[in-house]
């Protein structure tokens, strides 16, 4: 992932201990030909790699039975990322994107209380807007560290929990049992806030506003609160 992003790293031997051929009076019978040895190796570091890459999420893991979960629902869970390889500002380390893109904070949403938010209402504060639901197993996996930064920087800062689909009462239960301290609203589907963030393939997905409105950083997937912190404290 580009800064912000948790990579795997995979050591791969340079001779498998499984690949070396066991020593003998007949080394034509025990050591594999070239063509042989060669196709193995490649298999095994394929097979290394492939484990490497971040598990996907499929809905139901950490979450209510099956019964439970609208099937109204166009996202699932994901662990991969976006990738920013090549983006200026991060092989700079500057707080935000090169080309960064002004954030859509028109959108007016219903709180867990019924009372209407609109993302405007924040504006000029460091926004970390999180696309989640209460069946997802990694968004669940966020937000004590959200709850955490939201505490060290809550003068500056304001995380908002956006739920793609959770109806209120089942959304709010869920605040309290992991004592959610920031704003939670409700999206009920609409798939033109995912559009105007997006594309956003699966959940968690995270965004970071800028003071003055500017997409600066996105997480396409679980990341750990230490890349947060350090994205949010640069543009403070």
């Amino acid at each position: 992932m580009a800064e912000g992003h948790p990579h795997l790293s995979t050591y791969v031997p340079e001779h498998p201990s499984h690949l070396v051929p066991k020593l003998g009076d007949n080394r034509s019978m025990d050591q594999p030909d070239t063509k042989i040895r060669l196709a193995a190796m490649a298999a095994t570091f394929v097979a290394l790699l492939v484990i490497s890459v971040p598990f996907i999420w499929q809905r139901g893991i950490e979450a209510e039975p099956a019964g439970a979960v609208s099937e109204a629902t166009v996202l699932e869970p994901v662990a991969s990322h976006s990738d920013a390889a090549g983006d200026p500002a991060r092989a700079s380390g500057a707080a935000c994107m090169a080309d960064a893109k002004p954030a859509n904070l028109d959108f007016t949403f219903p709180d867990l209380e019924g009372k209407q938010v609109t993302l405007s209402d924040f504006k000029g504060k460091v926004i970390l807007l999180n696309f989640w639901a209460t069946w997802c197993g990694p968004c669940k996996a966020e937000i004590p560290g959200f709850v955490e930064l939201q505490t060290k920087h809550k003068n500056d800062l304001v995380v908002i929990g956006l739920s793609v689909d959770d109806p209120a009462d089942k959304a709010k239960a869920f605040a309290t049992e992991y004592k959610i301290n920031y704003p939670v609203v409700l999206g009920l589907g609409r798939e033109e806030v995912q559009e105007a963030y997006g594309p956003i393939w699966g959940i968690p997905a995270s965004f970071l506003i800028s003071r003055d409105a500017k997409v600066c950083k996105r997480h396409l997937g679980i990341a750990p609160k230490a890349v947060f912190d350090k994205e949010i404290t640069a543009l403070l």
